[in-house]
């Protein structure tokens, strides 16, 4: 017996200066090959389709930015609290839809800033042996370094530092990638993933692979 198919939706747009076709097209792919039919959308509207949704297993979203209804933020929430996975990256999960507080509670977390530019900083897996980051030791990137406010309910995979100086009176400690459930749905979210090299650096892809397939129902 074959495992069954599972349906992937994609949904991308909002500010381009994240590159949501470009971006997400890498994964496309890879989402084929685990055995996804992939179906792209470049309008919220989907998530007001109850019964597309409810066939989807997973929605990786890169949205960034933009205004969502009512509607549509109460379908996609209740997609996910039934079991359809919800997943993302960088702005395109986390600077979505900033007046809707009803989103950030599913996401788990809202970019608030950044340093201005590219920046190099290290990303420190967590412990514990996740099988998101499974075998992976910590590793440098140069991107944006996300300073976002998060749910202390995440479970946080990996961290970042912002070092003390200027305002900041100490070193703080980011999450930089995390999960969490909503209802009978998982979430997985990772700050990493301005441009499209950021996913050349072999843990970021990784994790960021690994990421979608936890999520999916």
């Amino acid at each position: 017996m074959t495992d069954p198919i599972r349906k992937a939706l994609v949904v991308r747009g909002g500010w381009e200066g994240h590159s949501p076709v470009e971006i997400t097209d890498l994964f496309l792919p890879f989402l084929k090959d685990q055995g996804f039919t992939v179906e792209t959308a470049q309008t919220l509207d989907v998530y007001a389709d109850a019964e597309l949704l409810a066939a989807t297993d997973l929605i990786v979203q890169c949205w960034t930015m933009g205004e969502i209804t009512a509607e549509q933020s109460r379908g996609l929430a209740d997609a996910v609290r039934a079991g359809t996975g919800f997943a993302g990256w960088h702005g395109g999960v986390i600077d979505s839809f900033r007046g809707d507080l009803d989103y950030q509670r599913l996401t788990g977390g809202q970019f608030l800033m950044h340093p201005p530019g590219f920046v190099d900083y290290t990303v420190d897996v967590a412990p514990g042996g996740h099988g998101i980051t499974a075998g992976l030791a910590d590793f440098a990137v140069h991107t944006e370094h996300y300073w976002v406010a998060t749910d202390p309910a995440n479970e946080v995979l990996a961290t970042s530092v912002f070092p003390a100086g200027g305002d900041r009176a100490r070193d703080v400690v980011m999450p930089q990638v995390w999960t969490r459930t909503w209802g009978a749905g998982r979430v997985f979210v990772s700050a990493i993933g301005h441009k499209a090299d950021d996913f050349d650096v072999p843990e970021v892809r990784a994790i960021t692979e690994r990421g979608l397939l936890w999520a999916s129902r």
